[in-house]
């Protein structure tokens, strides 16, 4: 290829993929098959975008056209008011800067509850090295380690010295967040299939999928991950839930455990991590390893759609009671989502919390999973919200320190409840408005 077509080649895949980073990466709906079919398209566009050369003027004799019917005149009409045209308005940006008497009830939290993690995110973003960022946390972080009092006057008095408030914003200007909760469940299984009960497996990654990170190619899409399979010398998309389910039989080298209830086992993909009870008592702590690349699609929508279920109805504890109520036709509705979640073992099954995104145990009630797009893992966020279904206040102080795939969008936080049936009843009923506020060290703020 010519020296000028290879630059020209290059330019259009990099300016298609700066492109899919725009419209593709900030909406968590597009799959890893609309983004495989999208790349495809792109290097196509950019392969067909290399100047051709021009073609000498063919002449041809002209032919003769057909006698034209007379038109009509039309009427001279008057000129009328012309409508004003609106000037496109840029997005607003996602962080606003904020004074601390903005943060409901930052005055009265008892911020201490959230200083061990606090300080296990400082010890992570140390651990990881991150060249660009670390510098900027360090001082906060070498001076919480130092500090001998740890009351809640005295860390406030921290947070307000090393840190300034930023109101997380919509690109519409609104500050309204939405905040959801998720939790650790409980499962029963065991490590070898049952005839009757036991035999629904939670898989490890199988090795036919593969994972194209595009960031290797071009950093501005770093966000950007494509999941599928290799056909020949092509990459397809993965397997749907659909036919992972019905091809289980062929994956016995990659189940993890067998677990007793279908419906329970596809909360825990939701979830992203949870505990299996073994026949023997012990605790067998499982957590999110990959995805097949299909978007998830909402099973309660889904049902609230089709009047099997009423809007109020539809939360995780009414989704459970239909599934019981109808198991004839459970298998059809979870294959209407083609998302599957991988899993891995994870080490212990005692009190700490499942690691998140950061790599540290999340504290129930302190952690919350977020958008790193638009806050950084780690930080501080004051959440301003009401308690599930309740207009109850509950204004706190938390860490950023999960992501999870459906949380997407600077005003939006999952939050983390902890584990067990009582924090699954929390979790599966919230899905309250609220603000929130990211503490951000100097030199990490906006410009």
């Amino acid at each position: 290829m010519p020296n000028f077509q290879t630059k020209a080649v290059r330019s259009g895949l990099r300016q298609s993929a700066l492109s899919l980073a725009g419209s593709l990466a900030h909406d968590r709906r597009h799959s890893s098959a609309a983004l495989l079919a999208a790349v495809g398209a792109s290097l196509l566009l950019a392969a067909c975008a290399t100047p051709r050369p021009s073609l000498p003027a063919v002449s041809e004799a002209p032919q003769a056209c057909a006698p034209q019917a007379t038109c009509p005149v039309c009427p001279v009409c008057a000129a009328g008011p012309s409508a004003p045209v609106a000037a496109p308005q840029p997005a607003v940006k996602p962080l606003q800067a904020a004074r601390w008497s903005d943060l409901p009830g930052w005055a009265d939290d008892d911020v201490s509850a959230a200083w061990p993690g606090f300080l296990a995110s400082c010890r992570a973003l140390a651990g990881k090295g991150q060249a660009a960022q670390w510098p900027l946390w360090r001082p906060a972080c070498e001076e919480a380690q130092a500090l001998k009092k740890t009351d809640a006057a005295t860390l406030r008095r921290f947070f307000e010295s090393r840190f300034a408030p930023y109101l997380l914003t919509n690109p519409d200007g609104g500050s309204n967040a939405l905040i959801t909760g998720y939790y650790e469940p409980l499962l029963t299984g065991g490590r070898t299939r049952g005839k009757i009960k036991i035999r629904f497996p939670v898989l490890a990654p199988p090795d036919d999928l593969i994972t194209v990170d595009l960031g290797d190619v071009v950093p501005e899409v770093k966000n950007l991950r494509l999941r599928g399979r290799l056909v020949g010398k092509k990459i397809v998309p993965y397997y749907p839930r659909a036919e992972i389910v019905g091809r289980e039989e062929e994956r016995g080298d990659r189940v993890l455990v067998w677990v007793d209830d279908p419906v329970e086992l596809f909360f825990l993909q939701i979830q992203g991590s949870g505990r299996v009870r073994l026949p023997d008592g012990t605790l067998m702590r499982v957590g999110y390893a990959d995805q097949n690349g299909h978007p998830y699609q909402s099973i309660g929508r889904l049902l609230v759609e089709r009047g099997e279920l009423k809007l109020e109805q539809a939360s995780m504890q009414g989704i459970q009671a239909w599934a019981r109520a109808h198991p004839d036709k459970l298998t059809e509705l979870l294959n209407s989502n083609p998302s599957y979640v991988f899993f891995r073992e994870l080490p212990g099954g005692g009190d700490e919390g499942p690691p998140g995104a950061l790599g540290v145990p999340l504290t129930p009630g302190r952690s919350i999973a977020i958008d790193p797009r638009f806050t950084a893992l780690g930080a501080p966020v004051f959440v301003s919200t009401t308690q599930p279904n309740s207009g109850t206040p509950m204004n706190r102080l938390m860490l950023a320190q999960d992501t999870g795939g459906a949380i997407r969008g600077p005003a939006r936080a999952d939050f983390f409840w902890g584990f067990g049936a009582e924090a699954g009843a929390k979790a599966g009923r919230m899905k309250q408005g609220g603000r929130l506020w990211v503490l951000l060290p100097p030199g990490l703020a906006p410009k």
